[in-house]
């Protein structure tokens, strides 16, 4: 696995990639559009998209592998575009934000996706440089989770192709939030699965499931908490790149926002409740145990009182004189400790 390269000692501006490389090329997707026509192609030379600027049509161009500095370089310097800004993109250990400039404001934010084999959270961070008549989009891997919205654009259905630079980005914005949705659905599921199993038969593999749901709580809390300011500024922005007609769609992605937050601190709480189900469900099997073996112990004890005042003092005892006796009362004994053993697992107590 690659290790993330360092930008201790550096000047602020430097283009240093930070984080994992997740894809082989960097390839760019461009889809320029109006009303009445659409251009698509792939590239991988950023002067192609150099035109997209001055030309009549709103263009996304859509970069896939930040891990190249020179392609991040290129493409700021034509959009002209502040290097920290530059610096932000190839740092993919930001948070969520949102910072504006004359000629453009620029978004971060994280795409969580659910992975159901190791029932863990994948994250990506994207970068949005929105501009008069362009939208920048950068990610980390090839694949993603806008194929829903190319195909809206390809058929040209809905308002898509009549709106702005602003509405496209909103429309992105609004995928990630709703892939949040199915990612708090997935860990819902898993979480009824866990419960079931600590009502079933509690173990140490379902407490480190569950610490293992608490840690990816936490990556989704700090995923969508930033992400309310994020679009509440941008629906309060006074920036002339934000159409009055795309505010409405925005103050409706800020309540999906909430309603993820919401959703996200429930989990949150009823994560807790797993642990604390987990000890109450490992007391209550720990007092049956106890309760079973205290049962044992009180017939034993008039017994052993018995024995312990008798002793072995009686004459008439055919044993003593057997020549296998001694061997047959260490059979005895050891036939007895493999019964309680096989009985304590048959119980799930070992």
């Amino acid at each position: 696995m690659n290790r993330p390269r360092s930008k201790t000692g550096l000047s602020p501006g430097s283009l240093i990639f930070v984080g994992h490389r997740k894809t082989d090329q960097p390839a760019i997707d461009i889809m320029a559009y109006n009303p009445g026509e659409l251009k698509e192609f792939r590239t991988d030379k950023p002067e192609d998209t150099f035109a997209l600027k001055d030309e009549a049509v709103i263009a996304w161009i859509d970069i896939k592998g930040v891990h190249s500095e020179e392609l991040v370089a290129a493409l700021g310097n034509h959009f002209q575009i502040h290097s920290l800004v530059l610096e932000d993109i190839l740092n993919t250990r930001q948070r969520p934000k949102i910072e504006y400039y004359d000629d453009y404001i620029f978004l971060v934010l994280k795409v969580l996706n659910w992975n159901d084999k190791s029932k863990t959270i994948e994250n990506e961070q994207i970068s949005l440089i929105i501009g008069p008549n362009y939208v920048l989009s950068f990610q980390e891997r090839e694949a993603d989770i806008f194929d829903p919205l190319r195909a809206r654009i390809r058929k040209g259905k809905g308002r898509i192709r009549t709106m702005g630079s602003d509405y496209l980005a909103y429309a992105m914005m609004d995928v990630a939030i709703d892939n949040y949705f199915l990612v708090l659905e997935a860990i819902g599921d898993h979480m009824e699965m866990l419960e079931e199993k600590l009502l079933i038969h509690p173990d140490r593999n379902i407490l480190k499931e569950i610490y293992v749901l608490k840690r990816e709580n936490l990556l989704l809390r700090k995923a969508v908490w930033p992400l309310r300011e994020v679009v509440s500024q941008l629906d309060r922005s006074e920036s002339p790149l934000i159409k009055k007609k795309t505010r409405p769609f925005l103050r409706d992605l800020y309540d999906h926002t909430l309603h993820a937050i919401d959703t996200v601190e429930t989990y949150r709480d009823m994560t807790s409740g797993l642990q604390e189900l987990y000890l109450s469900t490992l007391g209550n099997k720990t007092n049956d145990v106890m309760k079973v073996l205290t049962i044992i112990a009180t017939i034993f004890i008039p017994l052993t009182f018995v024995v312990g005042i008798y002793g072995m003092n009686f004459d008439n005892m055919p044993e003593l004189h057997w020549q296998w006796g001694y061997f047959a009362v260490l059979g005895f004994m050891g036939l007895i400790s493999l019964g309680m053993l096989w009985f304590f697992r048959r119980k799930k107590w070992l």
